[in-house]
């Protein structure tokens, strides 16, 4: 009784904090992904993204990222914007929807510290750790088998309410709760992602081939741009949406209300001679609290110039 009263008390706390959806899974190794994971890195599907080889035991065992852990808490948080601006204005450049505002780890990061402390005032003490895309967290995988949704082909977590434009988080916990079962896949003989990837970065369903995919060339990938896919990237100069546009399932987005998400005034208007012409100082004025700051400057201008370049 109690394990199921404070699993309740904690989906309120993460609906108060404005989370959108949260699931709650045991802490244990994840048997199933422990082979998927370890073909793909042998297929080099990670690209030059050498830390993804990294801790391969700490991604699937939680318990070896928290000693003592007993739960992982999943949660969703959407940043569906009020305004698709690719659509906005569809001849300029294009960077990510999830990178329109404040870089979403600090945002989130923030929230789950008050979580933590929320359940530290309302259970007593509890020992965890909070994670957004960071540490070897297999967060995906964590969210699925917590109930908030089924790996869609294009390997996202998919919401039959929301889609997948929301960022994912997890606190792990040494607190035993009621755990949430997964749910079953939607996608259906639906192929819209797989056919939609101009460079055909996803050769099978549920497969990404990271070292393929747009995001990657244009965020972590820190040398030249291969000349092979020149003219394939439909003016994304920083991540890439093309997979998620399509997804039948995003027809149900609904914009966020966290305005700490609001587009730089600036990306409004910005034309493709704005971004051509961007200097250092207007990168760091506009994109100072940005996730597009991973890439730095000199990033984003390679990025521009390959994109605006003729084959």
């Amino acid at each position: 009784m109690r394990h199921s009263q404070n699993s309740i008390l904690l989906k309120s706390i993460a609906t108060d904090l404005g989370f959108s959806y949260c699931g709650i899974a045991k802490a244990e190794f994840l048997e199933e992904e422990a082979p998927r994971l370890e073909a793909w890195l042998k297929r080099g599907y990670q690209g030059k993204m050498s830390y993804l080889e990294n801790h391969f035991d700490k991604r699937l065992d939680p318990t070896l990222l928290m000693p003592g852990a007993k739960s992982v808490i999943s949660l969703i948080y959407n940043y569906y914007p009020e305004k698709d601006l690719a659509k906005e204005n569809p001849t300029a450049y294009k960077i990510a929807k999830y990178a329109y505002g404040e870089d979403y780890h600090h945002v989130i990061k923030d929230k789950l510290k008050i979580f933590l402390q929320r359940i530290e005032e309302s259970i007593g003490h509890v020992e965890g750790r909070a994670f957004v895309d960071s540490a070897p967290v297999h967060e995906r995988a964590w969210a699925k088998k917590a109930g908030l949704g089924w790996i869609g082909k294009n390997s996202l977590l998919l919401n039959k309410r929301m889609g997948s434009f929301f960022f994912l988080a997890e606190l792990i916990v040494d607190l035993e709760l009621e755990y949430d079962g997964p749910i079953k896949d939607y996608c259906g003989t639906c192929t819209a992602c797989m056919d939609a990837c101009p460079t055909d970065a996803i050769p099978q369903p549920y497969v990404v081939d990271g070292s393929k995919c747009i995001s990657y060339f244009t965020i972590e990938l820190k040398e030249e741009i291969p000349a092979e896919v020149k003219g394939k990237f439909e003016n994304w100069i920083f991540g890439c949406d093309i997979c998620q546009d399509v997804c039948p399932w995003n027809s149900f987005s609904k914009p966020h209300t966290e305005p700490q998400f609001a587009p730089a005034n600036e990306l409004n208007t910005f034309s493709k001679q704005d971004w051509e012409e961007i200097t250092e100082d207007v990168f760091q004025k506009i994109f100072k609290h940005s996730a597009v700051k991973r890439t730095k400057y000199e990033g984003l201008k390679r990025n521009i110039r390959f994109v605006s370049e003729k084959k």
